[in-house]
């Protein structure tokens, strides 16, 4: 018995709840219905860095897939919902904004309301987010999954692509990694974006534990080298499975709202194509291989690593 038992007085530690969760250490994490899982499709959650190109990314994946005659539904998760507009050559409605039209009675909708066919067929919707500062993303993506099996929309599905805003800096980001079969990190050759990538990783590493999500890799985005990149997977034993250059035409394509397959057949464009096609490959297989198990490095390790001369 220590002097406060003694004394009848509360001990400092006792008002300090116990934060210990499901996902590991210190999780206060969003947990999702058990009985809203995606079903039989291989689903994928593309994480990064903010800016990072992960919505570039997210598209040409998804007409990649398409183009190996996958049927492929792309979620884009953040309140800007562009992640599908060069797929669609427009920007979608978001379900939230939707839902709240009808005041949340989803049996007024029908799946053309919330679902848009882009490039090849690949199916398009636009999650959206809370209004800022309100909310969680985790709701709003659980939100989006139950309306989309309630409308049967992931029986004919192949593929699932979550294309998630930014760092994961609480459990509704990681909300769609209770859905994943894996997760990728888009990067670039700097310390900022593998900063970021680091705790991506270990934010994917606390929900394996029990969920079925493990990693697949990292793509080096808009990166001339990849050295950085590929220091800190030696030094995490992690893996890099892509690497996308720096590219004008990549910009462009953005610009004029399409995807890479859609742009005149230039020696870079053609060559990037072929990144994501096997890319889009690579992912296909990882499904039935164990998965990654890095370690995400602690802070002092990073600036150590890539911080300083």
């Amino acid at each position: 018995m220590d002097d406060y038992e003694k004394e009848g007085r509360m001990s400092p530690r006792d008002d300090i709840p116990d934060l210990t969760g499901l996902d590991g250490e210190g999780s206060v994490q969003v947990h999702e219905n058990e009985n809203l899982d995606v079903g039989g499709a291989k689903v994928f959650s593309v994480y990064g860095k903010g800016g990072i190109g992960k919505s570039t990314t997210s598209s040409n994946l998804s007409a990649a897939f398409s183009l190996l005659g996958k049927r492929v539904l792309q979620i884009g998760c953040d309140p800007k919902h562009d992640s599908t507009f060069t797929l669609t050559g427009r920007l979608q409605e978001t379900v939230i904004d939707i839902l709240k039209s009808v005041n949340f009675h989803p049996e007024e909708l029908r799946p053309e309301d919330f679902v848009t066919e882009g490039f090849n067929g690949v199916m398009c919707v636009e999650a959206g987010g809370p209004p800022a500062g309100t909310g969680c993303g985790g709701y709003v993506v659980g939100q989006t999954v139950k309306l989309l099996r309630q409308h049967h929309m992931l029986e004919d599905t192949d593929v699932v692509v979550f294309d998630v805003l930014g760092d994961v800096v609480c459990g509704g980001f990681a909300a769609p990694l209770q859905h994943a079969d894996r997760a990728l990190i888009v990067t670039a050759n700097d310390f900022d974006s593998i900063y970021a990538m680091n705790r991506i990783i270990a934010a994917v590493q606390a929900k394996s534990v029990n969920y079925k999500v493990r990693l697949a890799g990292c793509i080096a985005n808009r990166s001339r080298e990849t050295n950085e990149v590929d220091r800190y997977c030696e030094a995490a034993n992690f893996k890099r499975i892509a690497h996308m250059p720096d590219l004008d035409s990549i910009r462009r394509s953005r610009l004029k709202k399409r995807t890479l397959f859609e742009m005149d057949d230039a020696e870079d464009v053609v060559q990037a194509r072929a990144e994501y096609i096997r890319l889009a490959e690579t992912l296909l297989r990882s499904v039935d291989e164990p998965g990654l198990t890095p370690e995400p490095l602690t802070d002092r390790h990073i600036f150590e690593l890539l911080g300083f001369d």
